[in-house]
């Protein structure tokens, strides 16, 4: 999604580097009204012992007397998820181990600590990470589990995304993992020291939306948009925030690559629900699914009272990025190119 900001693999010996987490999350809304067009499959996939998993079959038939080991050195294929299951260990005694981060990438050949004291990076420049703060065990919990996201479990246990957020230090752009323990209150935070410095506060968004004249190729696509919304009964309003989001999102281009794992007209992502790469490549899949979601996220048309909110937050409701004023922005030319060409 955009500058952002929505857990299978097949066996595989050449997977490219891998993202620390393995579970995506789409933050949007639950569908209300009582007609909603039918959700796109995703293919089930099958998770195979590679890297870590395949490292634990052959430590679990080596001799007893072996000493269990205390590094490991990182595979093709492998999540710190992975790792930590098959050593028995958990994904934040490794992130304490080694010094990273819930935004950490890891690589084939680096070595990382099981326990203990953590191995010398593997990098010219060490990176220093600051250890999060211990959870409270005092107040309710819930062990995340596979497919859920924030938005799920925050509706099961009646709070609010924002209350989830503030509970677990999170942001509509994070990632939760299977095993994970989240929270539904906040920690009791100790007195606040005398004085404080106030907080950096972050640069005001410089975005504007200048007059484009759509070349062939996102005319094309603007047409893709425009006919599959007309398929599936959507609204001009609908069909223009489709437009303009995709406008924010790529340019209108069905860019192969962006932020992350983002793919597509729609940036929409894999990790966080939205279908395979391969999916989502396909203009027509992605299309579809932003008007209609996917098994693990909402579409446009699963959002309740969609057509009654801002333009904005109607396509913020879909896409969750961290610059939802964008969308609003390109309202009068999304109205301009349907006109035109729809």
């Amino acid at each position: 999604m955009t500058t952002t900001s929505s857990p299978r693999r097949a066996l595989s010996l050449t997977v490219p580097t891998v993202l620390l987490t393995t579970v995506a999350t789409a933050l949007v809304a639950t569908p209300a009204h009582a007609h909603t067009p039918a959700r796109i499959p995703l293919p089930p996939l099958t998770a195979l012992p590679t890297g870590a998993a395949a490292a634990a079959l052959a430590v679990r038939n080596a001799p007893a007397e072996l000493a269990p080991a205390t590094a490991y050195t990182v595979q093709d294929g492998d999540t710190l998820w992975d790792i930590a299951q098959a050593h028995g260990t958990s994904v934040a005694a490794l992130y304490a181990a080694n010094g990273l981060g819930s935004d950490s990438i890891i690589y084939p050949g680096q070595v990382l600590s099981l326990g203990g004291t953590a191995p010398a990076p593997t990098s010219a420049v060490a990176e220093s990470a600051t250890p999060a703060p211990a959870a409270d065990t005092t107040g309710p919990g819930y062990d995340v589990v596979a497919g859920d996201t924030l938005w799920s479990i925050a509706h099961e246990h009646g709070i609010t995304l924002a209350e989830l957020y503030a509970a677990n230090s999170l942001s509509p752009d994070s990632i939760i993992y299977p095993g994970q323990t989240l929270r539904f209150t906040a920690p009791a935070l100790a007195p606040a020291p005398a004085a404080v410095a106030p907080a950096p506060q972050p640069a005001p968004d410089t975005y504007t939306a200048p007059q484009v004249v759509l070349d062939d190729v996102q005319t094309a696509n603007a047409q893709h948009i425009i006919r599959v919304g007309r398929e599936l009964g959507v609204s001009d309003r609908g069909i223009a925030i489709a437009l303009a989001t995709a406008m924010v999102e790529s340019g209108l281009v069905n860019t192969p690559s962006g932020d992350r794992d983002s793919i597509g007209l729609f940036q929409q992502r894999p990790s966080t629900g939205w279908g395979t790469p391969e999916q989502i490549a396909d203009a027509d899949y992605a299309i579809r699914a932003f008007y209609l979601g996917t098994p693990h996220t909402n579409g446009l048309l699963d959002i309740p009272g969609w057509e009654g909110l801002g333009f904005s937050e109607a396509a913020q409701d879909v896409q969750i990025s961290a610059f939802p004023a964008r969308y609003g922005l390109w309202e009068p030319q999304a109205d301009g190119w349907l006109a035109a060409l729809g």
